[in-house]
């Protein structure tokens, strides 16, 4: 198992440019890969524009372990993802037989051009399907093709994640500060300094009396090195609170 595996996220669509739709899987894809080790280390949003969706797949494959897309392998002529991944990855793109073959036996003689466009695979991908997925995702190298629809997209990421490398998982622990961030940013950071291997966050929030509030976080790979860092954390918010 590798210490760090890593990933990006290229999500598709101008409709969730134009705030048409709202994006509900970047955080369901973000939670779902820190429960298996892998980190997300960068997400985009780009419209269906094949040069943009060809420039933006290649930087994030190039840069890390996984790439998820979702968004644009519909039936319509704006569903351009599929030819966009051939075009980066330099292959060929046709209808796939075995997709092919489930959609003459799904829509009979109600199967048209348009639904057949959610049969064209690029050439060596691997199709990421089951009995209640009609149209197939697909994952070629490292880039991992999959619908944009939340529920679809979900189905897909419970079949595809059991073959992808994992690492080292991230841990983390909490605790509410009682504070403002300006009143233990100093500390905080001075913590963080001497606490290099963990990861220490301040998220603020109002609390129940609508007053300022911020839960601090801490992660770490290493669970002695979250707790050490962790006891400083509170130990300062010890001293902060203690009569002056």
């Amino acid at each position: 198992m590798s210490e760090i595996v890593t990933a990006g996220i290229l999500v598709i669509g101008d409709e969730i440019l134009s705030g048409r739709t709202k994006d509900k899987n970047i955080g369901f894809i973000a939670e779902y890969l820190t429960n298996i080790g892998i980190d997300l280390k960068e997400v985009r949003v780009v419209s269906d524009d094949e040069p943009e969706i060809v420039a933006a797949l290649n930087a994030l494959r190039g840069r890390y372990d996984y790439v998820f897309t979702t968004g644009g392998i519909g039936p319509t002529h704006d569903d351009i993802t599929a030819d966009a991944v051939a075009k980066a990855f330099g292959v060929n793109i046709d209808h796939h037989p075995e997709v092919v073959a489930r959609f003459k036996e799904r829509f009979g003689a109600d199967l048209n051009e348009a639904r057949l466009r959610m049969a064209r695979i690029p050439d060596g991908a691997d199709l990421i399907q089951s009995a209640t997925i009609l149209a197939p995702g697909f994952k070629i190298e490292n880039v991992i093709v999959m619908a944009g629809v939340p529920s679809i997209m979900q189905a897909m990421m419970d079949i595809v994640s059991p073959k992808l490398k994992s690492g080292v998982r991230m841990l983390s622990d909490t605790v509410r500060a009682d504070a403002r961030e300006g009143d233990i940013g100093g500390p905080l950071r001075d913590i963080a300094k001497a606490h290099p291997d963990a990861i220490i966050g301040s998220y603020p929030f109002l609390d129940d009396a609508q007053k300022p509030n911020v839960n601090l976080v801490v992660r770490s790979r290493d669970q002695d090195k979250l707790n050490a860092a962790m006891a400083d954390v509170k130990q300062m918010l010890v001293a902060l609170h203690a009569p002056k």
